[in-house]
């Protein structure tokens, strides 16, 4: 206990969430990369931290001991779903939506009402608060659970948007679109889970200063994650949606056997070795080929029924095949990144995708062979 205040196990846990998550956010408002992306979720970190201060502090006495701490506007949940939209918009689009902050406006008539209520002298502040609060808290707790299914939506439909575009013009495509973002999804799941439970139930039964504890250390845990994989991201060169589709394919082109086309182009790709490339494009590619990359897309999505990361990663699970029937000893990973892919798990996709079973179980069943095997 120092004067007054009481600093126990809850207030150590938000402490140190609060220590690790803030030096991160200010790291990220100078990011290299995807500079927009990283202050966006700097200030979605800055907001998380924001929403269990005042549990951080109130664990500790610091309300009892100061009263006039009632009301400070620091807690504003509402700006965290759009938030973490935005930052994905900035992630993908490398901006913000046109007119953006419209998106914080919910977020920020929380933060008058709070700013507003905490001016009031003490008095009229503790009459205000018996008043208001039975009715603001439902309402701010509705207004975030719908908060939280709308930005939701938005968000599932942007990043769906993003991996389509990228299956089409990048055979790297898992580095960007199934990681990172499939995690924030669904790490901002659990947080608006969180959240609509323990509002729901604190409205219907309240649960007290200390039931809520539980909201507070998942938050704060969510926070920690989403600060560190964040930061991790800096060092990735997104490429935004707009570049992407600058290069997209088009519908228009002469009759010809796309099918036949396409077993060709493979064949020169199969025997030029460019599929191994990690970064290999749809433009690097037509531009090898002698082609554009309308035609290119045509003949790989219409004439081979694929999209153009399948296409690649296809010719990269076959070259790990052929070195395998071929005895080679080399581990797994190592012939993987050998062939062109960027980590063990894109390559695990990718293989069974191709050849219905794990690179072990084909490796084994390699070995049982007396000659190279002539599996497709």
């Amino acid at each position: 206990m120092i004067d007054g205040l009481v600093f126990g196990w809850r207030t150590a846990v938000l402490t140190v969430a609060a220590a690790v998550v803030l030096p991160i956010a200010f790291g990220l408002w100078t990011a290299f990369h995807g500079r927009t992306a990283a202050q966006t979720m700097a200030l979605l970190l800055l907001v998380l931290v924001g929403v269990f201060t005042p549990w951080l502090i109130g664990f500790a006495g610091a309300y009892d001991k100061w009263r006039w701490l009632t009301f400070l506007p620091v807690a504003n949940p509402l700006w965290a779903p759009p938030l973490l939209y935005l930052y994905v918009h900035a992630l993908t689009q490398g901006r913000w939506p046109v007119r953006g902050w419209r998106h914080l406006i919910p977020g920020g008539v929380q933060f008058a009402w709070q700013a507003g209520s905490f001016l009031l002298p003490m008095g009229a502040k503790d009459r205000w608060a018996d008043v208001s609060l039975p009715v603001t808290g439902p309402l701010f707790t509705v207004a975030l659970t719908a908060s939280f299914v709308i930005y939701g939506l938005a968000t599932v439909r942007l990043t769906g948007a993003y991996r389509r575009v990228l299956a089409q013009q990048r055979s790297d495509d898992t580095r960007f679109a199934l990681g990172w973002l499939s995690r924030a999804m669904v790490a901002a799941s659990v947080l608006a889970g969180l959240w609509t439970v323990y509002g729901l139930w604190d409205v219907i039964s309240p649960l007290g200063y200390r039931g809520l504890m539980g909201l507070y250390a998942g938050l704060a845990a969510i926070a920690i994650y989403l600060a560190i994989e964040g930061w991790r991201q800096t060092r990735v060169a997104y490429p935004t949606l707009e570049a992407l589709t600058a290069v997209a394919p088009s519908t228009v082109s002469p009759a010809r056997d796309w099918s036949a086309q396409g077993r060709a182009w493979a064949e020169t790709v199969r025997r030029e070795g460019w599929a191994a490339e990690p970064e290999l494009s749809l433009t690097t590619l037509a531009a090898r080929l002698g082609t554009n990359t309308g035609y290119l897309s045509r003949a790989i999505n219409e004439g081979l029924g694929v999209n153009f990361s399948t296409f690649v990663n296809d010719l990269r699970s076959e070259a790990v095949a052929q070195r395998m029937d071929q005895g080679a000893t080399a581990s797994v990973l190592t012939l993987a990144l050998e062939a062109g892919f960027s980590s063990k798990a894109s390559f695990n996709r990718a293989f069974r995708n191709r050849f219905g079973q794990t690179p072990q179980a084909y490796r084994a069943d390699a070995a049982r062979l007396p000659q190279v095997s002539d599996r497709e």
